[in-house]
């Protein structure tokens, strides 16, 4: 799941102007009363046990941090609430940038939902004494079976879920329950939609749409079996909003997240809601790109002087500049206290992606002045017996000719509590799996180059697999090393990268020319951050000088 993708639909809105501030309102959570209108006390008593949360939402749960969880649902639910309360009193359509959490019915919940946002909303409405029709049309992979459960015997509220597979067979007085099984695409989708919504929707003729606009149809999606292209989401939502909005009768429109799982799932919702809000799809940048400017935008907010650059007091070290020698260094990169790369890395969510692995009071140490460059190091607590990341991290005057570089020594990112598995083996030169943090920690580096007035970042991958995680935001500072790779990566072209990775390590990958086995050879890579570290058309024509001359083949064992 990424945990930022509200936050990247929003950036990129606000990136292209599409939103007033006046527009955005945060919500409050769903009260206790709100959830109990919908969900049995017996039920919301069990969620106090751990085991219980845990097997409905599928991840481990520390003790004290249950009340923050279920505070989480309360928001999400809080904010379906205020999205229909917009559709029912104005013009405008409500969008809740979360919620969506179909599966969980009134006496229990499954499949990572907790509280039915969507039912709570719904019951909040008729308690404020709003008795229209209202019709859930549900377009998640998976079944809306907890909210048609809710309603089973409410005839003014219709609920519509096309899926994959059905979950429950329960009757209910207004639904429509479509299966299309596994690996369905464009054209399957949209004809069963085509068929089945308008007459629905002309019939039952609802004064309020609950859109549940779940993205993970998509073909890309990391936990779906469908094939769905980004066209043919985008058709699907553009429908939807076409057949509820455009009669000349004025239905509300609320509108939800629900699931969509990986890294690219905002950028289904973020093209549906720049249709919304400009008319017109707009496409949105890849997801790195997002990231780091939703990142600079963060950066901006924070002061030099909280950071450690300005101190207005003085230290030990003034001090001992002021009797004639010269202190011992304390920050990092001649920057950076340690109180100030903690708030960077609180600010900016890292901190909580480690407490999302479990590690509850990660722990931040800064080592300075070694001869090969400082040490940043978090740990998964104080007792620092668990070691997460280390960074080895200096300023660099020679790589690039006439600029300075922030040049990463060394990096380790790993977590210890996990284990290899079939699905994920371990890569060349692994001993622990990853945290899925490495595209995170560049994209901080960037803003210390930015902070710091460098022209880029810079790091030798010492396996293929991590030349390939680097590509396309970096490249090899050296011509003949550049060439080398785009020869080699066009041999492995179509092969996982964990084959790749372990065949070239293996030496399976064959000059064509000499029948000899060809070595990954280690070569520094920059990310540039200025125009000083970006490739020159003489670099780029050098490169392909040198490509031409090479032809690899890979005898994958």
């Amino acid at each position: 799941m990424d945990h930022a993708r509200a936050e990247l639909v929003l950036s990129f809105l606000g990136r292209e102007g599409l939103l007033d501030r006046r527009d955005v309102l945060v919500p409050a959570m769903a009260s206790i009363q709100d959830i109990r209108r919908v969900h049995d006390d017996t039920y919301l008593e069990s969620l106090h046990d751990r085991a219980t949360l845990e097997a409905i939402i599928g991840v481990p749960i520390p003790g004290d941090r249950i009340d923050e969880v279920l505070d989480t649902y309360r928001l999400m639910s809080g904010g379906t609430i205020a999205a229909v309360r917009i559709a029912v009193s104005s013009a405008q359509i409500g969008v809740n940038l979360g919620g969506g959490f179909h599966h969980a019915r009134p006496d229990r919940g499954h499949g990572f939902c907790v509280y039915n946002d969507i039912a709570i909303a719904i019951a909040r409405l008729r308690h404020d004494r709003f008795d229209g029709r209202i019709m859930v049309v549900d377009l998640d992979l998976h079944d809306g079976d907890g909210t048609r459960i809710a309603f089973a015997q409410d005839a003014s509220v219709h609920t519509f879920s096309i899926h994959n597979q059905t979950w429950s067979d329960a009757p209910a007085v207004e639904s429509t329950t479509i299966a299309l099984g596994a690996g369905f695409g464009d054209a399957a989708y949209l004809a069963a939609l085509e068929e089945h919504l308008p007459p629905v929707l002309s019939r039952f003729d609802p004064e309020l749409v609950i859109y549940v606009a779940g993205v993970d149809v998509a073909r890309e999606d990391r936990m779906g079996d469908a094939k769905m292209t980004a066209e043919g989401v985008l058709a699907r939502d553009s429908r939807v909003l076409a057949l509820v909005r455009g009669s000349w009768k004025k239905r509300g429109l609320a509108i939800v997240m629900a699931g969509g799982y990986g890294s690219d799932a905002w950028r289904h919702t973020a093209r549906f809601m720049a249709t919304i809000l400009y008319r017109s799809p707009i496409e949105p940048p890849d997801t790195e790109t997002m990231r780091l400017a939703r990142l600079r935008y963060l950066a901006r907010l924070l002061e030099p002087e909280r950071l450690g650059d300005i101190d207005s007091s003085l230290d030990i070290n003034d001090l001992g500049g002021a009797l004639g020698f010269e202190p011992p260094p304390s920050r990092l990169l001649g920057f950076y206290t340690r109180h100030g790369v903690e708030l960077a890395l609180e600010r900016f969510g890292f901190i909580d992606r480690l407490r999302a692995l479990g590690y509850s009071q990660p722990h931040v140490d800064i080592e300075v002045g070694g001869t090969t460059g400082d040490l940043l190091r978090v740990f998964g607590d104080p007792s620092r017996k668990e070691l997460l990341v280390e960074l080895r991290l200096r300023r660099d005057a020679h790589l690039i000719a006439g600029a300075q570089v922030l040049f990463l020594e060394w990096i380790l990112l790993q977590n210890p509590r996990a284990a290899f598995t079939a699905e994920r083996p371990a890569l060349p030169g692994q001993a622990r799996p990853g945290l899925g943090l490495l595209s995170g920690v560049m994209h901080l580096m960037v803003l210390v180059c930015d902070r710091l007035g460098l022209a880029g970042v810079a790091s030798v991958p010492g396996y293929y697999h991590l030349a390939r995680q680097a590509k396309p935001n970096m490249r090899f500072v050296a011509a003949e090393a550049e060439a080398h790779y785009r020869a080699l990566d066009r041999a492995v072209s179509g092969l996982p990268l964990r084959v790749a990775s372990w065949a070239i390590d293996r030496g399976e990958l064959i000059d064509a020319k000499t029948g000899q086995p060809v070595a990954w050879k280690p070569s520094p890579m920059v990310m540039p951050v200025t125009d000083a570290a970006r490739a020159t058309p003489e670099w780029e024509a050098e490169v392909a000088r040198i490509e031409a001359t090479l032809e690899y083949t890979i005898q994958v064992s």
